[in-house]
């Protein structure tokens, strides 16, 4: 008999497709990052990304349509910010159930338009369907530098590891739905120190720099002094909850050690551990110099 999908589990899903379709040879970066990255001019990329926010997993028929809207288009600006992009145009497509009041999805488009116009994106278009639930679906196009791309597959042994919030208690605190996308620390950090690796944090910190370590064949130390705790939350909280939507990126020591000097008013990026040999997997360091091995989970859908 056939897996169920709560027997392959998400990423395991992930892989099984990845290797199903594989990558055509136009294609720079496929399944397995941020965002696809296809050829688009002799100086550029194209960035394709897609985010589907579900009632009951994402949002309740509570949470504030705006908010819904704002979280539906900053996931993907997230994305592109990850890669190191810059954000284009977007198309939307809405499920929805015939009885759901029409200011209701007003409102909802109204939280994505002004989402979109902050950061620079045209609202282009989509497509509508009868649900039982409400589905917002985003799929958003960016542009990215050859010389400026950053994936998830860079990172070596040396590299310090950043992140550029408070990490933890985001569902709790509201932050998962008015979250702000780091487009401006990404545009900073590819113009002066151009990460090694890069991912926003969605599914946790322990498993979204696992995202990196698979792809860079590489492990990792973390320090637990050194992890931002968001108000109220702990250790634990701040490893596994998802959802923070902040940049997890390497730099080289010495690029690292410049940016500890050159810390950019207005922007936080916290060094919390370094990249180590494959074979370490990923550790925690206490503050007594102890190490400990800790698992590479977090959210997942299956």
């Amino acid at each position: 008999m056939s897996e169920t999908l709560s027997q392959t589990g998400e990423f395991g899903l992930i892989h099984r497709l990845r290797n199903q379709i594989g990558r055509p040879a136009s294609v720079v970066k496929g399944i397995g990052d941020d965002a696809a990255v296809v050829p688009f001019s002799s100086r550029k990329y194209l960035l394709l990304t897609t985010d589907m926010l579900v009632e009951g997993t994402h949002f309740t028929r509570k949470t504030p349509a705006k908010a819904i809207g704002h979280k539906a288009v900053a996931c993907s600006l997230s994305d592109i910010a990850a890669m190191g992009g810059v954000p284009k145009y977007a198309v939307i497509s809405l499920g929805a159930p015939p009885t759901l009041p029409t200011d209701f999805i007003t409102q909802l488009y109204e939280g994505m338009q002004v989402t979109a116009k902050e950061f620079g994106v045209a609202l282009v278009g989509g497509d509508t369907v009868k649900s039982h639930k409400i589905i917002v679906n985003v799929a958003m196009t960016g542009e990215v530098a050859k010389r400026a791309l950053v994936t998830r597959g860079g990172a070596r042994a040396g590299d310090w590891i950043f992140v550029t919030g408070p990490l933890g208690r985001s569902l709790q605190s509201g932050w998962h739905l008015w979250f702000t996308p780091r487009l401006a620390q990404a545009k900073f950090l590819v113009r002066q120190f151009k990460p090694s690796a890069m991912i926003d944090i969605s599914d946790g910190l322990a498993a979204d720099l696992g995202h990196i370590l698979e792809e860079s064949r590489a492990g990792a130390i973390l320090d637990e002094w050194s992890l931002p705790l968001r108000d109220r939350a702990k250790l634990e909280n701040a490893l596994y909850d998802g959802e923070d939507f902040e940049l997890l990126f390497t730099l080289s020591p010495g690029k690292a050690a410049r940016l500890q000097r050159l810390q950019k008013k207005g922007h936080f990026f916290r060094h919390i551990g370094e990249i180590v040999g494959r074979a370490r997997g990923l550790q925690l360091r206490a503050a007594d110099g102890t190490l400990k091995r800790i698992r590479l989970k977090g959210y997942t859908h299956f």
